[in-house]
C-alpha cells in the first residue's frame, strides 16, 4: 500500500512539474509575441534582464530559437563596421519572416542587444567584435559555446545572407525578402509632375539637335564608362550587394580590400581589375584611332613601345591577382615546332 502511494505521489508530482513547465513556456512565448507586436520592426529589444528571462533561466529545450543582432550605438559613425546598414537589413529579414508566416510563427524570434545597456550580456555571449549575429537554438545551454555565430564574410549579401544563415541552422524557412520601395507614391508623383513640366523645354532643344545627347564626346565617355562598368564586375557587386571592403578579423583597425578565395569578390578588387582592363582598352583605342594619323615614325615607335609596356604590366598584374586569389596559374605554351 505504501509503495503504491509513493508511486502515485511521484507520478502526480511529475505531472505537476510538466504542467507547470508547459505553462511557463506558454507564458514566455506569449510575452515574446507581445513584445514582437509592440515593436515597429518586429525586433525585440533585449537587455540583461530579458536575456535572463528568455534565454538563461528557462529549462532546455526552449520552445523557440532566437536570432540576435549585437549593436553599439557609439560605433554607428564608423563606416567600416556598417552597423546602421546591417541593422536595417536585419530588420528587413525580421519583417519578411513575420509577413511570410502571417505573424503566427512561435518557433523563431528576433532580438537586438545594445552594448552600453547590456555589457554583461555581451560578456555572457563572448562577443568582442562587431558586426555580430548569433542564433541561440532551443537546446543551447551555454550562450557562448552552444550558439551559432554568423561568419563575418557572410554579411556581404546582407539580408539574403542572414536568411540563408537562419535556414541552414534551423528547420524554418524565411521566405522571400520584402524590401521597401526605393521611392514612395508621393515621391513618384512629384517626379512625374516635374517631368511633365520639363517636357516642353526638353522637346524644344531635342528637335534642333542642341542636347548633350548630340555631342559625340558624351557618347565616347559613356562607352568608356560602360566598358569599365562591365569589366569591373560592378553589376555583380550590385546584385550580390558586395561590400567595397571588409574589416580584418584579427585587427579591427585594418581594412581588407582583396579577399583571397574564389568564393567572394570585394568591390575594391573588382574596380582595381576593371581599371587595369580599362587602361589596356584605352591604349588599344589610342593606337587604332589616334596613332595611325601621326606622321612622325619615331613618335609612333615610342608610343607603341609605351603602349606595349603598360599593357604588359597591366595584364601581368591581373594574372598575378587571379593566381593569388584562386590558386590557378596561367602558363604560356610555345608552338611544338619551336622546340
Amino acid at each position: 500500500m505504501a509503495a503504491h502511494f509513493f508511486t502515485l505521489s511521484i507520478i502526480t508530482l511529475s505531472l505537476f512539474v510538466v504542467a507547470s513547465s508547459g505553462e511557463l513556456e506558454s507564458e514566455l512565448v506569449a510575452d515574446l509575441l507581445t513584445l514582437q507586436a509592440e515593436s515597429k520592426s518586429g525586433v525585440i529589444h533585449l537587455d540583461d534582464r530579458t536575456v535572463s528571462k528568455f534565454l538563461t533561466s528557462p529549462r532546455t529545450p526552449r520552445p523557440y530559437s532566437f536570432l540576435i543582432f549585437f549593436d553599439a550605438a557609439n560605433f554607428h559613425d564608423k563606416p567600416e563596421l556598417r552597423l546602421r546598414e546591417l541593422r536595417r537589413e536585419f530588420e528587413i529579414v525580421v519583417s519578411s519572416f513575420i509577413t511570410n508566416h502571417n505573424s503566427s510563427n512561435t518557433k523563431l524570434f528576433f532580438g537586438d542587444i545594445e552594448f552600453r545597456e547590456s555589457q554583461s550580456s555581451f560578456q555572457l555571449f563572448g562577443v568582442n567584435s562587431l558586426p555580430h549575429v548569433r542564433l541561440v537554438g532551443p537546446s543551447a545551454k551555454s550562450l557562448k559555446d552552444d550558439s551559432d555565430v554568423m561568419d563575418q564574410g557572410d554579411f556581404s549579401r546582407l539580408a539574403e545572407s542572414m536568411a540563408e544563415f537562419v535556414e541552414s541552422r534551423t528547420k524554418l524557412t524565411v521566405g522571400p525578402i520584402h524590401r521597401p520601395p526605393a521611392l514612395s507614391k508621393m515621391q513618384l508623383g512629384l517626379i512625374t509632375a516635374l517631368l511633365l513640366l520639363c517636357l516642353p523645354l526638353v522637346a524644344k532643344r531635342i528637335f534642333p539637335g542642341e542636347t548633350l545627347l548630340h555631342d559625340p564626346k558624351i557618347w565616347l565617355s559613356g562607352a568608356v564608362f560602360v566598358y569599365s562598368f562591365s569589366v569591373s564586375g560592378a553589376m555583380h557587386n550590385i546584385i550580390r550587394k558586395m561590400p567595397m571592403f571588409l574589416v580584418d578579423r584579427n585587427d579591427p583597425n585594418k581594412l581588407v580590400f582583396f579577399y583571397q578565395g574564389s568564393g567572394m569578390q570585394l568591390g575594391a578588387e573588382g574596380f582595381a581589375v576593371g581599371f587595369l582592363y580599362t587602361v589596356v582598352g584605352l591604349l588599344l583605342a589610342f593606337v587604332t584611332h589616334v596613332l595611325v594619323y601621326v606622321k612622325d615614325a619615331t613618335a609612333k615607335r615610342l608610343a607603341m613601345l609605351f603602349t606595349l609596356l603598360v599593357s604588359f604590366w597591366a595584364v601581368k598584374k591581373v594574372i598575378l591577382l587571379d593566381n593569388w586569389k584562386t590558386g590557378y596559374g596561367i602558363h604560356g605554351f610555345w608552338p611544338s615546332s619551336w622546340n
